[in-house]
């Protein structure tokens, strides 16, 4: 995915792609419903998940909570393109708008940074079915300096940040 040209530029710590890839790789939900990584550039991250019948609603829409997932995912990697080697990121909070039944093949989270602060970073996915939007979403993440991204980490305790 290039870079739209109303979207700002951003500079990503050197190995930020192997960095964000290797994150990725470390989620069991990720595995569990078959979401891949597709695309990871400076600010800008593309999800990809194929439609399985275990994922759907009563109704055979993709569920939801799995749209939901595809977006935060997206913004919150999106994000940690931009956080240094020694941080790590985790969603505060995110706002989703259900634009139309999620009914397609494939879906697609095409999530970029709207905003990167010192702590906190602003950014906004589209998750696709086969083409036209299904769902929109808004995310605040905050970048966690000094933890380092890595299943080695002990638990924050008390949900301390």
């Amino acid at each position: 995915m290039a870079s739209k040209p109303d979207s700002p530029a951003f500079t990503a710590p050197p190995g930020f792609a192997e960095r964000v890839a290797d994150s990725f790789a470390r989620q069991p939900f990720m595995r569990l419903i078959g979401a891949e990584l597709a695309e990871v550039l400076p600010g800008s991250v593309t999800l990809r998940l194929n439609h399985r019948p275990e994922l759907t609603q009563q109704h055979g829409f993709l569920h939801g909570g799995v749209v939901g997932t595809l977006a935060d995912n997206a913004c919150g990697y999106a994000a940690y393109t931009l956080a240094e080697p020694d941080s790590s990121v985790l969603t505060v909070e995110y706002k989703l708008n259900l634009l139309a039944p999620a009914i397609g093949e494939q879906f697609c989270a095409v999530a970029r940074v709207l905003r990167a602060g010192r702590r906190l970073v602003v950014a906004q996915a589209e998750v696709m079915a086969d083409g036209p939007p299904v769902a929109v979403a808004l995310a605040t993440i905050r970048l966690l300096p000094g933890r380092k991204d890595a299943a080695a980490e002990p638990p924050l305790p008390n949900g301390e940040l």
